[in-house]
């Protein structure tokens, strides 16, 4: 899970960098260009097959992980402070990780789909945009997608270097920070999005 989940980090970081050009405001121009660059680039089209199994696998994996945790110990403790040595975000990875399933079969739905399978010209990607974030309803949903997977990344970017053997005293509590930072940045920039186009502060 932790290598699954470090690739999956990178492709957030790629992606809020392309997504966060319409903060360019010039009508969508940069956005679409850059958009237009990531549909046409053949290395880029197979990284998003790569991408699909990616998320699968970190899926498959964590059904694993719970089936054999609770296989481990089928009989539960009679008393369990979980609260007294860990964060409820990391008790709650599972909840997270199905609450951001969700808002991910939304968002493709919103994008994906339309821009591979229904003919959507990549020039009118920021037009969809616009009209995807008109609606109060799909703010939302992705504000709280982001809530989700801001807990998600809290407890998920440094578990995944413990969980390769990544600890040093030197270095590990900069990743915990550096982590803490990055579960903290990307997702409000994810969120920014919506909510500065719905506001129509991006036109």
């Amino acid at each position: 899970m932790g290598i699954t989940g470090l690739f999956l980090v990178t492709f957030l970081i790629v992606h809020c960098g392309i997504n966060a050009c319409i903060f360019f405001n010039d009508g969508g121009v940069t956005f679409n260009a850059a958009a237009e660059f990531m549909a046409t680039n053949l290395f880029i089209r197979i990284m998003e097959y790569v991408l699909f199994i990616g998320i699968v696998v970190h899926i498959v994996q964590a059904l694993v992980l719970t089936l054999h945790n609770n296989k481990a110990r089928p009989v539960k403790y009679a008393m369990n402070n979980g609260a007294a040595n860990s964060k409820w975000y990391s008790r709650w990875m599972g909840l997270l990780g199905t609450l951001i399933l969700m808002f991910l079969i939304i968002h493709l739905d919103h994008f994906w789909l339309k821009t591979r399978f229904t003919g959507l010209d990549q020039h009118t990607l920021f037009d969809q945009m616009k009209s995807s974030f008109s609606h109060l309803w799909v703010v939302l949903i992705y504000c709280a997608g982001m809530v989700s997977l801001s807990y998600h990344l809290m407890h998920g970017v440094q578990a995944a270097f413990q969980t390769l053997g990544w600890n040093h005293k030197k270095y590990t509590p900069f990743v915990k920070k550096a982590g803490f930072v990055f579960s903290i940045v990307v997702p409000f920039i994810f969120a920014l999005m919506p909510i500065f186009m719905y506001a129509g502060w991006i036109k």
